[in-house]
């Protein structure tokens, strides 16, 4: 093979995140001196003709980039404005967008020379080794293209030792500036989700525990906190899944995990040791999907709904633990009012945060491959998204998109999740009125401050709720707000003395506190709160309150 040059396009959401694809590859051509290596980096929302620039100033003769749902279009807007100026440059592409049928895509997009299906460490280093001997592409497992017309299929490649790979930490090209760092510490899954690209991806492989801990141990001295794990898999093993446990916590306080875990496969050894974790150590996603039975049955997910709720359950009762849940609007046989329902479920059970999201059906899964048969339409651009189904409408689904806004804006923001939590557990219709309030008035749309968030939900307590405007006073005192806004009006501020027979809820009375009282009654009854300086915009740090005596 002749020298070349290769050019990485590392198309990401934000800066904030990166792809593992990039080091994943680079990582197994170590050694290899014959191939140059460029990446140009960019987002979405930057515009593609500096990245075209950036590309055609380097004039590689290979442009290697990965896709998925959320970076497709922008990549192909780069792609053929790239390949109009470089039309001798091979242009090769991978990534979940490609687990499916894949001739469409090529014959409409000849830009495109070759793509990659399945995993691509191995495949990807021996394509490089032939990128310019295209009579021997038809060697490569994964490799789909077209040549003389004619489309050829390489299956799906496959990397059978897993645990043999270097580390995407060893290549020179592993981003070490972003917030978190990912690890994939299993490929393939035990489940069946028709869903989801991992759904029945056989052999399960995983990383023995002392090659994680060297792994962890090197994130460490690079000095990032927060670390992704990438396990669909991850308490399947409850053996495996306690050893992983038992290291995560050797790197407490240093490090911070965040996990997915399958709430219905929680035997009695992994609560036990779950429960003696440290707090702050573990972030868990909670895969519930539908609470109903049919809906989990005709997506094929292994495990019981009444296994998943006393696994959700008890996750959400450890203090020492955040246990987020999700919901998938647009699964077959899932109405509106089931979601709304399961919302109130989840809320009731005190999950950290309520996730719902609309269904895509992903190239490759079985959902895809079945959606005329589930009574599914969804679009044919990406993402992908769901449109209708036979159990939910074009409509209702749109309600689900605001809904899943509000969620993420009160439910899913610690300032005002406790007022927004009882109004859901207790008030059956809050989540109807109030998003049909905040549709009507244009707000569900716009981006909304932290402030604007809680003047608009105490206005509509006041309004419709008000045994609940306590509630979220008592929220916009804690999270450092104006105490000159309207949510804040019956509070009594200036030079108070504290009462007698308070009972401190957290915090320390000194003398050199500034109190402010929230009064429920006329002799002192009510919450006292204690600010450490004159300015009320920090939140407290003292919290008392005085009960009516009788």
């Amino acid at each position: 093979m002749k020298d070349m040059k290769l050019l990485w396009i590392d198309l990401n959401c934000s800066f904030s995140h990166s792809s593992l694809a990039l080091p994943a590859l680079h990582a197994q051509m170590k050694g290899n001196s014959q191939v140059e290596w460029t990446v140009v980096h960019s987002t979405n929302s930057e515009p593609a003709g500096i990245t075209v620039n950036a590309i055609y100033n380097h004039r590689p003769d290979v442009i290697a980039a990965t896709a998925w749902l959320f970076t497709h279009e922008q990549l192909m807007h780069i792609i053929k404005r790239v390949k109009a100026l470089l039309p001798h440059a091979t242009v090769i592409l991978g990534g979940p967008e490609f687990l499916g049928e894949n001739e469409t895509f090529l014959r409409q997009n000849p830009e495109v020379n070759a793509v990659l299906r399945g995993e691509g460490e191995e495949s990807f280093a021996e394509w490089l080794k032939i990128w310019n001997e295209t009579e021997q592409w038809n060697t490569i497992p994964g490799l789909c293209h077209i040549a003389d017309g004619r489309y050829h299929d390489g299956g799906i490649a496959r990397v059978l030792h897993f645990d043999k790979l270097l580390p995407p930490e060893a290549s020179s090209l592993f981003c070490w500036d972003k917030p978190f760092v990912q690890i994939e510490t299993t490929r393939g899954c035990f489940n069946t989700c028709a869903f989801c690209v991992s759904g029945a991806a056989e052999p399960i492989r995983q990383i023995p525990i002392e090659a994680i801990r060297e792994r962890l141990q090197n994130i460490r001295e690079h000095g990032i906190r927060d670390i992704r794990i990438l396990d669909r898999t991850f308490n399947h093993h409850p053996q495996q899944a306690i050893a992983m446990l038992q290291l995560f916590a050797e790197f407490h306080p240093h490090l911070r995990f965040h996990l997915e875990i399958h709430p219905a496969l929680l035997p009695p050894s992994v609560r036990e040791v779950l429960a003696t974790l440290p707090t702050g150590l573990l972030h868990l996603e909670a895969g519930m999907q539908s609470l109903r039975q049919e809906v989990l049955d005709r997506s094929q997910r292994k495990g019981t709904l009444a296994q998943g709720i006393d696994g959700l359950q008890y996750l959400c009762s450890l203090p020492n633990l955040v246990t987020h849940a999700d919901l998938i609007a647009g699964l077959p046989s899932y109405t509106l009012a089931q979601i709304y329902q399961d919302i109130q479920t989840l809320a009731t059970c005190h999950a950290g945060e309520i996730q719902l999201e609309s269904l895509k059906l992903l190239p490759g899964t079985a959902m895809r491959r079945n959606a005329a048969k589930l009574g599914i339409r969804y679009s044919p651009l990406p993402p992908y998204e769901v449109l209708e189904t036979d159990a939910i409408s074009n409509e209702q689904l749109q309600e689900a998109r605001r809904l899943s806004r509000l969620l993420d804006a009160y439910y899913n923001t610690e300032a005002w999740q406790m007022p927004t939590r009882q109004l859901i557990i207790h008030e059956e219709d809050f989540l109807h009125s109030f998003l049909r309030h905040l549709t009507t008035h244009n707000h569900i749309e716009q981006p909304m401050s932290l402030e604007r968030r809680g003047e608009l939900l105490y206005l509509f307590c006041c309004e419709h709720y008000p045994n609940y405007t306590m509630h979220v006073t008592t929220a916009w005192i804690e999270a450092g707000m104006s105490l000159k806004k309207r949510p804040a009006e019956h509070i009594l501020t200036g030079h108070l003395q504290p009462p007698n027979g308070w009972t401190v809820i957290y915090g320390e009375y000194t003398d050199q506190l500034r109190l402010c009282h929230l009064p429920t009654g006329p002799d002192g009854e009510g919450y006292w709160f204690g600010y450490s300086s004159a300015d009320h915009r920090q939140p407290p740090v003292f919290k008392a309150e005085k009960r009516k005596t009788t």
